[in-house]
């Protein structure tokens, strides 16, 4: 991507004269000074995700490498430093949650997908902090299939079939059961709730036939939104356990929707205009149409067709005095009337040809009426970036004007038509593509064997035009003969950087448009640009001096920060600590501002660390109260993604799965993978615990000795409360020890929090909820060298994990932030030695590096070893330089 801005002043074609704007006083000038300023102030970020592999099964791990762009500079990002990647189930919950360092505009990491999770249809969602303030369209989200084999015991596929029943749609849902081996569940009972958009719609009993088929039928007489939803399906097995499947609705009909969008946004009358097409079915997907335009005399004005993915254009001409209905024919052989967009009588339109590899052919139109009325401003921009400048008077009808393409960037490009009070009033975004912009990668496979466990080494240079380039790239191979690509459909460094986080709404197999660069491609792919609506800002905001609402700081660190109060007022100057443990303890302080205010940044630490916060008046007066500074999760929102949901998961992953199993086998043997152990169901009589909200490693509760708060009533200090009330403990002013190892005080441990034994006077007893002492070696053992001399488990009344933070005593506050969650590395086994030769691999992901760097010359080099498969092995390569150039390789080759 290029850094420098190119403004470019081109002639329109037939026009005599040409005026740039150039004085202070020019207004357009000025709204050109805003827009720069505008996107400076507000720049935003994109962020990709390179993954693995497309889809998953429980035991896999889901490795990725994070790219977070500048959109201004387009190079990567120092605006944030650290990433939120989320996992997310189809009922909008995030399973896992990973908070991971940016450096650089990179990072990495991993999911583990435990058998504690069930197959369906996941989102894997990344964004940054300062992300949010620009609404969730922006995040990296995207759909994956996650299949259950190694730990499932029901299977279901299902069909859908539609038909209408007054103005309802009835839908008749057919699922068949049957178990990993394909033997079917006959005869079994099955209870059934039907939901759409979380809301019950049928509910019943039934059993299965013979072959394992349940048939349910339902009705959607409610005009949802989005009609769809999920069938809750809980199979009755024969020794009565009962399993729930969620089976998803992605849609209660056979709808096809078709909208008509004018070129540049308006259809305006006696103009010849390009409409876009595009015609999605009730499941979001685009589905391929044909008819025919048709005035109010009933005269057929012209045909139409779309080609790709529902999506098409024509060239239309509306007369003065007359309507328009489409009339258009689905694949069934049903028809539907649809009304055009209404004409204007009068305005301006704009269009593109894209056609030319070379140059953008640029087309101002006017009505008749408005010839010599105006001067007209074009703009086009890409990423807050100006490329393209130009005004002229409308002294004829149609203006003409090329841009060469390699002024433009590589992505999309957005022109906007302005009118003489600098006013918006047409729109039309073109994909451009710049050679320019992309980083070769030349890959040398020399050293590549085609064995079965033979040592695979590659070495590539990457360089942008002749000039070698410093860049970070990312490596997944995978066996193509068991992780089957599709490749239409892929998402990459290209899809997600250069279109997907640029336009609204879903984009349907969006790696087709980069996969061939021929001219039914580009067509293919202007239709797209046609149909598909910008969202990174709206000229109106800029021209009104409206910025975006910045509720949410880019974080450069892990921050610590509040606020001390003594009553209602702040307490300037005072005295705050900061102590972490995690195996060791560190201590950090500092001094409140006048406004009680403190942070403590620059902060790294794992996800598993506790803290407490001790603050003091300026006189070391402690009875303050300590506020501190929590950013509120991201909400989940619906899946805009939908119509890559599938309903069969498993059936569909089934190969995958199955094969998988082998894998997960071999490594549960040889102790690299852990296999959750579901123990039969058993009714337990409850008997109360009385620290049923304790951190105690052995388990709430299971303790040599307990007290609850009923028990601490009439304490003023708890060494005082304590002592000879604890037995076989001494204390020693207020620190407790052991009788039998005096010379080691007893381990204090406050909320999870481990504390020196002399913190203990620091809790309230009146917040006390429990206090548990482990003495024997049968509860101290799981504390290792620390419950040595014994263990003290303080519960406060607020440590129940209900809060973000706990307050037991005053200027004390103890909390769990969220911490780095720390990258493992990916297992790649080594056949250099006889003893690893004979050792079964049944990899599907062969080599995952999410870190190889191309030096300062452009060269990089990889290794690995094949797995114990045959089959083609697929190599993706992707990765960034330090100015923004994208790069991606696919190599395939095949293993006997």
């Amino acid at each position: 991507m290029k850094l420098k801005i190119t403004l470019t002043l081109c002639f329109f074609i037939g026009l005599f004269s040409f005026t740039a704007f150039v004085s202070d006083d020019d207004p357009f000038a000025e709204l050109l000074k805003k827009f720069e300023a505008y996107t400076t102030n507000y720049p935003q970020e994109k962020v990709h995700l390179h993954l693995d592999k497309p889809y998953y099964a429980i035991g896999d791990d889901m490795w990725f490498k994070a790219y977070v762009l500048n959109t201004k500079t387009a190079a990567p990002s120092n605006i944030s430093r650290i990433l939120y990647v989320e996992l997310i189930n189809e009922k909008d919950s995030v399973k896992k949650l990973l908070k991971l360092p940016v450096m650089g505009g990179i990072t990495w990491g991993d999911f583990k997908l435990t058998d504690s999770l069930g197959e369906g249809n996941y989102r894997i969602r990344a964004y940054t902090n300062y992300m949010r303030n620009f609404g969730t369209d922006f995040f990296f989200d995207k759909t994956i299939k996650i299949g259950n084999s190694w730990a499932n015991k029901v299977f279901t596929k299902t069909n859908y079939s539609y038909s209408k029943e007054n103005t309802a749609d009835k839908v008749t849902a057919t699922i068949h059961f049957e178990d990993k081996n394909g033997i079917a569940y006959s005869e079994n009972d099955v209870s059934y709730d039907v939901q759409l958009d979380y809301r019950s719609v049928a509910k019943g009993r039934a059993k299965t036939d013979l072959q394992g088929n349940v048939i349910i039928n339902f009705a959607n007489n409610q005009s949802f939104q989005n009609k769809s939803g999920k069938i809750l399906a809980t199979l009755t097995l024969p020794n009565k356990e009962k399993v729930v499947k969620s089976i998803p609705i992605t849609s209660t009909s056979n709808d096809v929707d078709v909208q008509f969008f004018p070129e540049g946004g308006t259809l305006v009358e006696e103009l010849p205009q390009k409409l876009g097409i595009k015609a999605i079915s009730s499941n979001g997907r685009g589905e391929d149409v044909e008819g025919a335009i048709v005035d109010n005399e009933g005269n057929t004005v012209t045909t139409f067709s779309t080609a790709y993915l529902g999506m098409g254009n024509l060239v239309f001409n509306s007369q003065s005095g007359k309507t328009y209905t489409a009339k258009v024919k689905f694949k069934d052989g049903s028809q539907k009337t649809f009304k055009l967009p209404v004409a204007a009588k009068s305005g301006y339109a704009i269009s593109l040809n894209n056609a030319d590899t070379s140059k953008v052919v640029l087309r101002i139109m006017a009505s008749a009426d408005l010839v010599n009325s105006a001067e007209l401003k074009v703009v086009a921009q890409s990423g807050g970036n100006v490329y393209y400048v130009s005004k002229a008077k409308m002294d004829k009808q149609v203006l003409l004007a090329n841009i060469p393409r390699k002024n433009l960037p590589e992505g999309i490009v957005q022109f906007t038509l302005f009118s003489a009070n600098n006013q918006p009033i047409a729109e039309r975004l073109v994909f451009n593509h710049n050679k320019a912009d992309f980083i070769d990668l030349n890959l040398g496979t020399s050293g590549v064997s085609a064995q079965r466990k033979g040592k695979a080494s590659f070495a590539f240079d990457a360089s942008n035009g002749s000039s070698p380039v410093l860049g970070s790239f990312s490596v997944a191979v995978t066996n193509a003969s068991k992780v089957s690509p599709d490749e239409d459909n892929e998402s990459n460094i290209y899809t997600s950087l250069l279109l997907t986080s640029d336009l609204t709404g879903y984009v349907e197999k969006p790696n087709h448009y980069f996969l061939k660069d021929d001219v039914q491609t580009q067509k293919e792919l202007d239709n797209l640009m046609l149909t598909q609506g910008w969202r990174r800002f709206l000229w109106k905001n800029i021209i009104n001096n409206v910025g975006p609402n910045i509720t949410y700081k880019p974080e450069q660190s892990i921050t610590v920060s509040g606020t001390v109060m003594k009553g209602n007022k702040p307490v300037p100057n005072g005295k705050v600590m900061l102590m972490a443990t995690k195996g060791t303890m560190y201590i950090l302080d500092t001094v409140t501002n006048a406004e009680g205010k403190f942070v403590f940044d620059n902060l790294s630490f794992s996800d598993s660390t506790k803290f407490v916060v001790q603050a003091r008046t300026k006189t070391d007066r402690k009875f303050v109260e300590i506020n501190l500074d929590f950013i509120p999760g991201q909400i989940v929102t619906k899946n805009k993604n939908g119509a890559e949901v599938e309903v069969n998961v498993n059936s569909t992953l089934m190969k995958y799965i199955k094969e998988s199993d082998n894998y997960f086998t071999e490594m549960t043997r040889l102790g690299l993978l852990e296999k959750t152990i579901k123990l039969d169901e058993v009714t337990i009589t409850e008997k109360k615990n009385p620290a049923k909200n304790s951190s105690n490693l052995n388990g709430a509760g299971n303790a040599d000795y307990v007290m609850t708060a009923a028990d601490l009533s009439t304490c003023v200090t708890l060494s005082q409360c304590l002592q000879g009330r604890l037995p076989g403990v001494i204390f020693r002013g207020n620190i407790p020890y052991l009788m039998r190892s005096q010379n080691t005080p007893i381990q204090l441990i406050v909320d999870g929090m481990q504390m020196e034994a002399d913190f203990l006077d620091n809790v309230s007893p009146m917040d006390v909820e429990s206090i548990e002492l482990l003495k024997s070696i049968g509860n101290t053992a799981i504390y290792g060298s620390q419950g040595g001399g014994g263990v003290i488990i303080i519960t406060t009344k607020r440590g129940d994990g209900g809060r973000t933070y706990d307050r037991y005593a005053p200027g004390i506050v103890t909390f769990n932030p969220k911490g780095f969650s720390l990258s493992r590395e990916f297992y790649a086994p080594k056949y250099d030695s006889a003893s690893n030769s004979n050792k079964a691999d049944y990899r599907t992901t062969i080599y995952w590096n999410p870190q190889v760097i191309a030096d300062k010359d452009g060269k990089a080099k990889f290794e690995f070893y094949n797995a114990d498969e045959p089959g083609t092995y697929r190599v993706v390569i992707e990765g960034i330089d330090a100015v923004g150039h994208l790069g991606r390789k696919v190599y395939t080759y095949d293993v006997k």
